[in-house]
């Protein structure tokens, strides 16, 4: 059964997706990083110094009572709140991710089209315009004589 496992494990496959998820991790953290310390403060600089983070309604007040300044305040107060800013923000970080997601799967499709195109079957007569088979040598249409492909 030890064997079978290893044989499992070490599959090209696993491996693969392994890679893949670890460097999906990192990447999610990059682009945390991203929403949070660079697109997020200038948007909030532009609705005059909002901080999303800090975007949240109290459901229910806890000891002491708020109105509370920031969203730890509030938790460390035992306030019942709803962090629609912290929402915001994983909505952007969730669109960037799927862009550049979407940015990939697009690359690799085009790369395999292009490695999959099969070689053109028919050619244009360039006297007639008639569309001919690519080895041909003479024109069946207008009998030029053509050019070997």
């Amino acid at each position: 059964m030890l064997k079978e496992f290893k044989e499992f494990a070490m599959r090209g496959n696993v491996v693969d997706m392994a890679v893949g998820i670890i460097m999906g991790a990192a990447f999610g953290t990059i682009v945390k990083s991203l929403v949070a310390d660079v697109i997020m403060p200038p948007i909030g600089l532009l609705l005059g110094n909002v901080d999303f983070s800090n975007l949240f309604a109290v459901v229910k007040s806890g000891t002491p009572a708020g109105p509370y300044a920031a969203l730890a305040e509030a938790q460390k107060a035992g306030a019942v709140t709803i962090n629609y800013g912290v929402f915001i923000n994983t909505v952007i970080s969730f669109i960037i991710v799927a862009f550049c997601v979407f940015l990939l799967v697009r690359g690799i499709n085009q790369l395999k089209r292009k490695e999959e195109a099969p070689p053109p079957a028919t050619k244009e007569c360039p006297y007639c315009l008639s569309i001919i088979p690519i080895k041909a040598t003479r024109c069946a249409f207008c009998t030029a004589d053509l050019k070997p492909a």
